[in-house]
């Protein structure tokens, strides 16, 4: 099994979108449900979305599901 940094290594396409209700954008990873966040510019919502894959991987690892 590869650790949370080889995951975190790995290349996982992100979908940004921005949210005009809210006046920011919304980040997403198709590929690991449920894995989402916003932040009130494009740079913060990355920087949330990197925090919010780190901790998606972590409990994915914890709960033993696979992660391709």
């Amino acid at each position: 099994m590869k650790t949370l940094n080889e995951y975190m290594a790995m290349s996982c396409r992100m979908k940004i979108a921005e949210d005009r209700d809210e006046s920011g954008y919304v980040v997403s990873f198709p590929d690991l449900p449920g894995c989402l966040t916003c932040g009130e510019t494009v740079e913060s919502a990355v920087a949330n979305a990197m925090d919010a894959k780190k901790a998606w991987l972590k409990a994915a690892i914890e709960d033993g599901i696979e992660i391709q």
